[in-house]
């Protein structure tokens, strides 16, 4: 096999073919009838479209043609009413399946998906829903999960089921890559790794992925990475040879083999060295659980320092040695090594000395589920092990990583938030949770006095049940979803936002009872937004609130921008700390249960999420930064700080981000706020 190596593509596009040129004149025309067509008549015309662009798409060159017509094909109505129709959303993990459909229309629909945002990350197409820098982060995402379809030949089953069909994608990543730089990819793909672990995720299925088609890569003498792949060794070896005895991934049985007559000394070395693999990249191989439960009959010091704990868990596990041993043995397995991760963690914080959570985790270990749950489980992580063997890594995997919770692709950031803030602030309130959605499917929570129950509520946000989340997060978010939804229901009529109400009933009582808004909920335009921000400087910023540190995590509502500084939508955050980072700059530093904190919201503004003093999951920005996109919040009446000595300048400041981004057409009448600034759109 040749190597493929090209730099981005800047040459003129070679004339096409003849048989290419006919078909290109098929499919303008076919995609003018679309375009002249009723809705109502669409559906009629769609196929002569798909039919032409699977042609198109066989020819060398078609990728590139279909490319420059992504435009007019999405103008056109060519993704009307499907999964494709909103490309912001999209999930790069979901193409693989896609694209080795046997349904023609699947894998062109898709095909077609992936040309046009690349012509949005090339800037040859502004979109209004997604910008050059998110489909570029897409596409990276999309060529790493499917880098087989670069450097392998169709396998007998995909000959078997999709017959010429595989040749599509095979034409569309070469364009791809030709566009994008092949030499880039796996450089890009690493980076993106390491960016995603420093924010230590508690799903981090999709990272073992893109880590096993490296090792592919580099295991393919066919295939010549150059100078690209630097840093990937420490990635491929943590998963597959982090110590001396596995070090070529002999297999669990062989290993097992020679854990059985190592001495004292090489089981120290191999402990050390699964540990320091587990902490430097937060993932955790299938052989370290093999070791650990080997462990259990060799002294608490070797497992100790296989767990790599520092005096904190070691004294938490000698203190509660039996559990410790008990959730190795029902949680820690092979298909479960995550849990190694998460029980570390939990230990390192310290949360078992909290009285309620001892026993709640022994609870927890002997938890009967639910048919319900059971299937739930199974059908999101397969059967490997035991449905309560997996809600168990889950556990202790949010318990170590209260900020590694994910939405997955849901709209469901309240109730990510709420299971977050639980873990982090009221372990055993959470645990509790756990125990009634699992066991009794059903959750029941109160809104002033009056009882809710998930079961007799009516839907949620969600319109179908999440499939995409940890074991914790699929069991617990359906029933909150719809006790949320519930709540806001019941604050139907009432003046005003109903997060008012809503926040503190739903996430706890140290949620603050003073809320500010800066959005008048009828009109939707910008509101007091002088006395919001006041009041915001004087509650959180420590110049103005008397050095008073955020004690508990508080919740609050930001408005999204993307890199063009376009509003996006509302979404739930949590304030976490506000304190100077290494560079004495005032930072917010807050918990965004998105998947992935580290955004551009434009403007100028970039959200950080490592090298500014962040801890493991948090995000931040710099105070007045922050504030500009902060539209809801919540703070104690009785510990307000001092809203006159908040600087009129640094105000205007923050307006002046408002005006420019998400804001900008929001200006209610009559207000000549100056909207100049540097970063103005």
């Amino acid at each position: 096999m040749t190597t493929h190596r090209h730099t981005q593509d800047t040459s003129e596009p070679p004339a096409p073919s003849d048989k290419l040129a006919g078909l290109l004149a098929r499919l303008d025309e076919a995609i003018d009838l679309l375009a002249e067509s009723r809705d109502f008549a669409k559906p009629g015309k769609l196929p002569r479209v798909m039919d032409t662009a699977r042609r198109v798409l066989h020819q060398e060159g078609g990728a590139a043609e279909v490319e420059r017509r992504a435009k007019i094909l999405e103008e056109a109505g060519i993704f009307h009413g499907s999964d494709w129709e909103t490309p912001q959303y999209l999930v790069p993990s979901l193409t693989t399946h896609a694209l080795k459909s046997a349904n023609p229309n699947t894998v062109v629909i898709e095909s077609l998906s992936e040309l046009r945002l690349l012509a949005i990350a090339k800037g040859d197409y502004q979109h209004s829903l997604i910008s050059a820098e998110q489909a570029h982060h897409y596409l990276t995402q999309v060529m790493a999960l499917n880098l087989w379809l670069l450097f392998g030949a169709p396998s007998e089953a995909e000959r078997e089921t999709q017959g010429r069909l595989a040749e599509i994608p095979r034409h569309l990543f070469l364009h791809l890559a030709k566009r994008i730089g092949y030499e880039h990819i796996i450089d890009k793909l690493i980076e993106e790794i390491w960016r995603i672990l420093q924010q230590r995720p508690i799903q981090v299925e999709p990272v073992k992925q893109m880590i096993t088609q490296i090792a592919i890569c580099q295991a393919n003498p066919e295939i010549d990475l150059g100078v690209s792949g630097q840093g990937a060794d420490r990635l491929v070896s943590s998963l597959f040879g982090p110590t001396q005895a596995c070090r070529e991934d002999p297999g669990l049985d062989i290993y097992r083999d020679r854990l059985s007559s190592m001495d004292s000394a090489a089981l120290q070395s191999e402990a050390t060295g699964f540990a320091r693999a587990m902490h430097d990249t937060g993932l955790v191989s299938p052989y370290h659980p093999v070791l650990l439960r080997h462990l259990l009959d060799h002294g608490d010091h070797l497992l100790a320092e296989g767990l790599g704990l520092s005096s904190t868990g070691r004294d938490c596990l000698l203190c509660y040695r039996e559990l410790v041993h008990a959730l190795i043995r029902g949680g820690v397995h092979p298909t479960t090594p995550q849990a190694a991760y998460g029980l570390t963690l939990m230990l390192e914080r310290g949360i078992l000395y909290q009285p309620p959570v001892a026993p709640a985790m022994w609870r927890q270990l002997g938890l009967p589920l639910s048919e319900w749950s059971r299937a739930r489980l199974n059908l999101a992580f397969g059967e490997a092990v035991s449905p309560r063997a997996r809600l168990l890594e889950g556990v202790m995997c949010m318990l170590g990583l209260p900020l590694g919770v994910g939405q997955g692709n849901n709209p469901t950031c309240q109730s990510a938030r709420a299971l977050s803030m639980w873990a982090y602030n009221d372990p055993d309130y959470l645990l509790q949770m756990v125990a009634w959605a699992a066991r009794d499917d059903e959750i029941v929570m109160h809104f002033e006095g009056q009882s809710i129950s998930s079961m007799a509520s009516l839907s949620g946000v969600a319109t179908e049940l999440p499939i995409d989340l940890d074991p914790v997060s699929l069991l617990v978010v359906p029933h909150l979803d719809r006790i949320y939804a519930e709540m806001g229901r019941r604050c139907a009529g009432r003046d005003g936002d109903p997060h008012r109400w809503v926040n503190p009933e739903f996430h706890g009582w140290w949620a603050g009872r003073g809320f500010r808004i800066n959005v008048d909920v009828a009109t939707g335009q910008l509101h007091e937004l002088d006395d919001f921000l006041r009041h915001f400087y004087a509650s959180y910023h420590p110049y103005y609130n008397g050095n008073q540190p955020v004690i508990h995590p508080q919740p609050a509502g930001i408005a999204i921008t993307d890199s063009a500084a376009r509003f996006i939508g509302w979404h739930a955050i949590t304030v976490l700390r506000v304190s100077l980072d290494p560079s004495d700059v005032m930072r917010v530093y807050f918990f965004n249960p998105n998947n992935d904190s580290g955004q551009d919201w434009g403007d100028g503004i970039k959200v950080s999420t490592a090298g500014q003093g962040e801890r493991f999951g948090e995000a931040s920005l710099p105070f007045e930064e922050f504030a500009s996109r902060l539209y809801i919040f919540h703070y104690d009446p009785l510990e307000r700080g001092d809203l006159a000595r908040v600087a009129q300048d640094e105000v205007d400041r923050v307006i002046g981000h408002i005006h420019r981004s998400w804001g900008a057409n929001r200006i209610p009448p009559g207000d000549l706020q100056a909207c100049e600034g540097p970063g103005q759109q």
